[in-house]
């Protein structure tokens, strides 16, 4: 009786359609709507302005001041306890970043009192703009070297040290003038074009040479190159969270015991070199020694390029790291924006340029930071440093400060990702190894541009070589699929089934075209050895195309005269609602036939081939 009703039932049913049409009038689109719309999405994808919309004016004025000073918004609802983890991470910060930034200062020929203010002053201005919680702020081993290399082939540090600072000031304010204007303009996209492969590769180079430089303090060589290549250099002769703070303070613990066993031993005077002079307090205001004319203000133009947008890079990368491992996201645009005003304000205040580095930030989480605020009890004990202690760093040994600053770059070689991007695509492994390459067998500014100059290679053969394929019909299934993926596929007898895996625009077309006829060419020379149907139908499937453009529509056209030619049909598949709008206003959908559009590959083979699908 239940069989009955199921076959009652089964004839009532209504027959389904052979196939769905293609919806092919559609509105047309307004230019300055569809510009407009384009803008919106490249520029304010994040719709910023949502959230004042239908707000009185106080309101408003309040999430202003929110969106600009985000600190108003976290502060709004701090408490005790979040200070006291803030507390106890500045704290353990600033036993790694006081001998770190004399470290660093030396790395780019700038006086020890200078690192250390770069992790005064950067870090307050970035505690009210900033959006991370775990970035920290201050000098970084890479930009220091960066900054140092480019700065000593302009001005000699030993000879003219003062135009040398007031290079390394003008850099930085105009590095922070760059990243600010870029945040402000909503322009973070730019940075994308630095890939994570050449990242890698960059800072594992740069680590092992600022390592190799470090020789030089290490080991008491009196004459070393100034050189950062790896040949001049040779020719010159994580895992327990609880333990954090072992390599948190042991730089500080270094410092202390070697300067007290120099101290107490006078070895300063028996050839081991110290660190001498560190001036005690705060140093005066740095805006009167910015170079605005004159030909020192192109090179420190040139400076802005390199260093900046490494900078920007690295500290927007660490920053997006950190907020997806604890489930929460940044503003890059405002990231921008924090990172480019610290600098201004920090070329005034004898700053160089700063960011947010990698291995502070780390310790920064790991201790258990709560908010930016973090940033301002590290910048609290390090005035405090600049204020008492300054002084007693004067018999540090430099070999100790080279030793913390090898044990801190080694950390940026990432064998892992290297060995995972080789892994994944060969093409992005070049980038990295053109990077690392670079830097150590050129100098850091040639690194990066090999890394850059390999990606943009990369993009362009992606642009003018898009992925095709050949599709087949899965067994049992309506389902086509790359043939080659998938080899149970089997092709369609009597017709050519492809796929264009990307827009179709003046940069590719005639290559999709070519692409195409040979794969007709190939099918019909198989087919005659193997005495198989003619080749009747060529299906392209376009849904994976977002965009064609008139070079695309008239590669088109090309591609269907050859057909013409050759008494081949040429059917579309599945083309998105731009696709479909340019193709009736160039009235190619009435050369091809508005029938010879389909909505998918297997409505297409179902009109065209009927007795092929019968059994399916």
């Amino acid at each position: 009786m239940g069989i009955g009703l199921i076959s009652d039932a089964r004839k009532q049913r209504p027959s389904l359609v052979a196939y769905a049409e293609v919806p092919l009038d559609l509105p047309k689109k307004n230019l300055l709507t569809d510009f407009a719309g384009t803008v919106k999405e490249t520029f304010f994808s994040d719709e910023p302005m949502r959230r004042y919309k239908d707000q009185p004016r106080s309101k408003k004025l309040w999430l202003g001041l929110q969106h600009v000073f985000p600190v108003f918004d976290w502060g709004s609802h701090y408490t005790l306890a979040k200070f006291k983890d803030d507390l106890i991470a500045g704290l353990t910060l600033a036993s790694l970043v006081i001998p770190q930034d004399i470290g660093y200062a030396k790395l780019a020929n700038l006086p020890p009192e200078i690192g250390l203010h770069s992790s005064f002053v950067p870090p307050l201005i970035y505690a009210l703009m900033g959006t991370s919680r775990e970035l920290a702020m201050g000098p970084v081993a890479v930009i220091s070297l960066l900054l140092g290399t480019l700065l000593q082939e302009e001005i000699d540090p030993k000879n003219n040290p003062l135009d040398y600072r007031r290079l390394a000031f003008t850099a930085t304010f105009f590095a922070g003038v760059t990243q600010a204007a870029l945040g402000f303009c909503r322009l973070g996209f730019i940075i994308e074009f630095l890939s994570h492969a050449a990242i890698v590769g960059f800072m594992a180079g740069s680590a092992i040479t600022i390592a190799l430089q470090q020789l030089k303090g290490l080991l008491g060589i009196a004459k070393f190159t100034k050189n950062t290549d790896l040949i001049s250099v040779m020719k010159s002769g994580k895992k327990n969270k609880k333990l954090f703070w072992v390599p948190a303070i042991a730089p500080l613990v270094s410092v202390i015991i070697s300067t007290f066993f120099v101290y107490i031993t006078r070895a300063d005077k028996h050839g081991v070199t110290i660190v001498r002079n560190v001036k005690k307090g705060i140093n005066p205001p740095s805006a009167s020694l910015i170079f605005f004319t004159g030909p020192y203000l192109l090179k420190g133009f040139k400076i802005v390029v390199v260093a900046g947008m490494i900078s920007l890079t690295e500290a927007i990368a660490v920053g997006r790291t950190f907020a997806g491992l604890n489930d929460y996201q940044i503003d890059g645009n405002k990231e921008m924006l924090a990172l480019g005003t610290m600098n201004v304000v920090g070329s005034m205040t004898s700053c160089y340029i700063a960011t947010g580095g990698f291995a502070r930030s780390a310790v920064n989480c790991l201790a258990g930071c709560k908010t930016p605020m973090s940033n301002v009890v590290m910048s609290t004990v390090v005035l405090l440093a600049l204020q008492w202690i300054t002084p007693l760093f004067k018999y540090t040994p430099n070999a100790t400060i080279s030793s913390i600053i090898i044990s801190t770059v080694l950390g940026l070689v990432d064998y892992e990702s290297a060995y995972l991007i080789w892994k994944v695509d060969k093409l992005d492994f070049m980038a990295c190894l053109g990077a690392f390459l670079g830097v150590i067998f050129s100098s850091v500014e040639y690194g990066l541009l090999i890394a850059v100059a390999i990606s943009l290679i990369k993009v362009l053969l992606h642009v003018t070589r898009p992925r095709t394929a050949l599709l087949g019909n899965l067994p049992r299934t309506i389902i086509y699929r790359n043939v080659e993926q998938y080899p149970e596929a089997t092709k369609v007898p009597g017709m050519l089934i492809v796929r264009v895996d990307s827009a179709i625009y003046f940069t590719n077309s005639n290559y999709v075209k070519e692409r195409i006829l040979r794969w007709l060419r190939d099918e019909e020379e198989y087919q005659q050895e193997q005495k198989s149907p003619k080749i009747e139908f060529l299906i392209v499937d376009l849904s994976p195309v977002n965009d064609i453009d008139t070079s695309g529509i008239h590669a088109l056209k090309e591609l269907l005269r050859t057909l013409e030619k050759r008494q081949i049909q040429l059917i579309f598949a599945n083309p998105g609602a731009a696709v479909i709008q340019k193709l009736r206003s160039a009235k190619f959908t009435e050369l091809i036939g508005e029938d010879k559009i389909c909505l998918t590959v297997g409505d297409a083979v179902k009109k065209f081939a009927p007795q092929l699908t019968e059994n399916v």
